[in-house]
């Protein structure tokens, strides 16, 4: 029989955020307007011209929790929920939509996509849940065959936009239309993400802000005594009572040799800690940003402040070069010189960058060590780390950063093999890593909208340097 955890007072738990303000205005913006989202429309329309493709269908599925397999639908007619789209590439054909066939639903206002004419509505199946024979893939595939046919589609080029969710309804519509040809192409989807119209920076920047908010928030409530899941409690109420969309976009690390990404477990701040914020997605509308920040309660080692300003450097000097035409490897390698130059790593070279998660250099499976490290507060809960994360030292992963936008569509990475260059209204988070297990690490990172003369730092509200609780 393991003792239980006591749970503070509620008088204690209510009251943490007594006192908290933000240090700037926020105002939640509008949703896109529909015009936003008739432009998209009218690129798909024109690639698809371009591709050959009489029809194309867009699909998500329903993964659990009310997400989605991808956000294509989301993109294109703000539908936040699983279906299957069909935009017939004449524009003076409407779109059409086949949902809903989830008992995931989201009732209008978020559930209502715009541009869209008619919504079949497909149903459920199977005999356990619902008493009804049948397999909801094979359903759908139905519908949309036959109002395909009913269309004059039957014979035609078909466009898909989908994922590895959508292989049985892909499957289904091919049996089902042998005469028609179809074509795997969310890449024309995929291609439109690189660059952030106005309307999009905003929403873009209000996620940066939100995530900000919640930061300060978690300044706010962090203190010896105070557990992981009240600083990341605190910071879920203040980002979501301002807007945000959900509270699970974001991880918590707390230890005393620099952290790896993890969820709350009931941890109690100690002096001596030093706790991670990895906001990897605060959501505003659809769109979500990406910050990481570093708190240091009370004294820690040399090592630690060594790895902690070598991070912070790692940032500023990506972020100083920024600019539309540079090349986004410049980025990645001036990231890693403070690394280099301190003797942490000896090239900017993502190929042959050791990394926490990486195999052996031979590309066999490593060893995750084992050996108890001890955690109080995991074990008075009656469990035990028995294996020490990460199994290697190194960043995090081989590069600086990422696209940040739309979550789920295909990033581009800041590294030194991508020699694209940077345009105006690209948006991408720098997040400089380190993690020596059971040594020291330090994961901080800023989110950027590149602009017509250089950068603009949208996550300035709080600042890089880690933060610092006395003790």
């Amino acid at each position: 029989m393991t003792a239980s955890r006591k749970i503070p007072e509620n008088t204690r738990l209510e009251k943490l955020l007594d006192g908290f303000r933000p240090d700037f205005d926020f105002t939640l913006p509008d949703p896109l307007p529909e015009s936003e989202f008739a432009d998209r429309l009218r690129r798909i329309r024109r690639a698809a011209t371009v591709a050959g493709h009489d029809v194309t269908l867009v699909h998500a599925d329903s993964i659990g929790s009310y997400r989605t397999s991808n956000m294509y639908l989301r993109y294109i007619c703000d539908w936040t929920r699983e279906g299957v789209l069909v935009i017939p590439t004449d524009d003076d054909k409407p779109l059409t939509m086949f949902s809903i066939f989830s008992s995931s639903v989201l009732l209008p206002p978020e559930g209502e996509p715009v541009l869209v004419e008619d919504i079949w509505q497909v149903g459920t199946w199977g005999r356990e849940t619902y008493n009804r024979p049948g397999r909801t893939a094979d359903r759908v595939a139905e519908a949309v065959a036959g109002f395909l046919e009913r269309e004059g589609f039957a014979a035609s080029q078909v466009g898909l936009f989908g994922d590895g969710t959508s292989a049985p309804y892909w499957a289904g519509l091919k049996a089902l239309l042998p005469r028609s040809r179809f074509v795997e192409d969310s890449g024309i989807i995929e291609r439109m993400q690189r660059r952030r119209s106005k309307a999009e920076q905003g929403l873009i920047r209000a996620a940066t802000q939100l995530a900000s908010i919640g930061m300060q928030a978690a300044y706010h409530v962090t203190r010896p005594g105070v557990t992981d899941h009240e600083i990341y409690a605190a910071f879920t109420f203040a980002q979501m009572a301002r807007g945000g969309e959900w509270g699970d976009g974001y991880q918590i690390g707390i230890n005393r040799f620099g952290t790896a990404c993890g969820k709350p477990y009931g941890h109690v701040v100690r002096r001596g800690d030093i706790i991670n914020l990895y906001i990897s997605g605060v959501s505003c509308r659809g769109y979500s940003s990406q910050i990481t920040r570093m708190i240091a309660v009370g004294e820690i080692t040399d090592t630690q402040e060594e790895v902690l300003a070598m991070c912070v450097e790692g940032v500023e000097a990506a972020a100083a070069r920024i600019r539309p035409g540079a090349l986004v490897s410049e980025l990645a390698d001036a990231s890693f010189e403070p690394y280099i130059r301190r003797g942490y790593l000896a090239s900017a070279d993502s190929r042959t960058m050791p990394y926490n998660w990486s195999a052996n250099e031979d590309g066999s499976p490593r060893l995750v060590p084992r050996r108890h490290v001890h955690d109080e507060d995991w074990e008075r809960q009656g469990r035990k780390m028995m294996h020490v994360w990460p199994a290697t030292k190194g960043p995090h992963n081989p590069n600086v950063g990422h696209s940040v936008g739309i979550q789920k569509f295909i990033p581009y990475n800041i590294q030194s093999n991508n020699h694209d260059r940077l345009e105006e209204g690209m948006t991408f988070v720098l997040h400089a890593q380190w993690l020596e297990p059971e040594v020291a690490g330090c994961n901080v990172g800023d989110c950027y909208l590149v602009t017509e003369t250089g950068a603009e730092n949208l996550s300035h509200h709080t600042p890089l340097a880690p933060y610092r609780v006395a003790v």
